[in-house]
């Protein structure tokens, strides 16, 4: 088979099971940044300090794990951590020593009198300052994304007959404001000037979307991430989170559908709670992505024939478990929650230091092989 057709198939495979279809079997679908740069030994600060060798080390690490349908996105930068929180982001080899995992440096960047500067400046001037002056200013000029050349992410992989299901990610107003604030200031601020934050919110939220998908389309993906990391239900009381979350959320995913592209709703810790309020979104326009926290048999239950599915084989399993262990879960996740609707993948990223034999079992659930 030609490198075109197995994009092919395997693009088909995986678009079927967004779309609710039932495809020839169960797709799987990789996530990974640290992972590939282990598993080739590849040292972290080359894999990190440029875009290109992360694509390469990438679609190399694909290749020893064999036999997957996609990869959830196809080229990394820590950096991108530091856009999608307003936060700085320690690296191997420059903050860190070589062999350790970059890591996010949370801290209370943005002050209370902040609030008024975005609604008098605007959002897209004061997040160009803030990164600059606030969150980027130590970084070494030539590691930031956009001092490197453009490469065509997207083909490189196709070249390889693998498709690359993300574009870019969407932050949320939350998302960004506790990553600048920090948690804990933000979540005072939450109580204290409510009327305040929403305001803000609000006038964030025109500026957050378009952009990604835009850049998204040109360059040909189906989808963009959505993400959600503090916003979670088990993080928020209800109120909480149905004024400063979810409005939010279910605008970000119109906008995206409405674009034309699948929203992959990217959420980390537990979601349970809230479950029923993804019924709103569009049908058969989402992914709904876990961490291995969200009650994914739940979510089956609640959103069976509305959304796709995606996850969610642990980080801890990939790591500490035994291949048979972690083949197990797979086929309990592909036989309970397949074969329409689901997507199997690991519950966020493939950990750096995940057991190559594990990660082969997971995709050998999906295949048979």
């Amino acid at each position: 088979m030609s490198k075109a057709q197995l994009l092919e198939e395997r693009q088909t495979r995986i678009l079927k099971a967004i779309a609710l279809e039932k495809p020839d079997r169960t797709p799987v679908v990789l996530e990974y940044a640290g992972f590939a740069a282990k598993v080739t030994n590849t040292p972290l600060p080359e894999f990190l300090g440029s875009l290109s060798k992360s694509v390469d080390v990438m679609i190399e690490a694909f290749h020893i794990v064999g036999d997957g349908d996609g990869i959830d996105y196809g080229v990394y930068s820590p950096y991108v951590l530091a856009y999608g929180w307003m936060s700085k982001v320690k690296v191997p080899g420059v903050e860190l020593p070589d062999d350790a995992m970059y890591q996010v440096a949370e801290t209370e960047l943005m002050k209370t009198e902040d609030y008024d500067r975005i609604l008098h400046q605007g959002w897209p001037d004061f997040y160009r300052l803030f990164m600059r002056e606030r969150v980027l200013d130590d970084v070494p000029p030539e590691r930031l994304p956009s001092a490197q050349p453009f490469m065509d992410v997207r083909a490189a992989w196709a070249a390889q007959g693998i498709p690359v299901l993300s574009g870019g990610t969407v932050s949320l107003p939350f998302e960004l404001l506790c990553g600048a604030r920090s948690l804990n200031s933000f979540f005072v601020d939450l109580m204290t000037m409510p009327d305040k934050i929403q305001e803000v919110m609000d006038a964030m939220m025109p500026h957050l979307v378009g952009h990604t998908c835009k850049k998204a389309k040109t360059e040909g993906y189906p989808a963009v991430w959505i993400g959600g990391w503090r916003s979670a239900s088990n993080m928020i009381s209800p109120p909480l989170w149905e004024r400063f979350v979810w409005p939010y959320f279910e605008k970000a995913v119109d906008e995206v559908v409405n674009c034309g592209l699948i929203a992959v709703l990217h959420l980390d810790s537990d979601w349970t709670r809230d479950l029923a309020f993804f019924r709103s979104l569009p049908k058969a326009k989402c992914i709904l992505a876990t961490d291995g926290q969200t009650d994914l048999f739940k979510a089956k239950e609640i959103l069976s024939g509305h959304m796709c599915l995606m996850g969610d084989v642990p980080a801890t399993m990939l790591a500490f478990d035994t291949p048979d262990e972690v083949y197990e879960y797979s086929s309990k996740l592909i036989r309970e929650l397949g074969p329409e609707d689901f997507i199997l993948h690991s519950g966020c990223d493939i950990p750096m230091d995940a057991k190559l034999p594990n990660v082969q079992a997971m995709v050998a659930a999906a295949t048979g092989r």
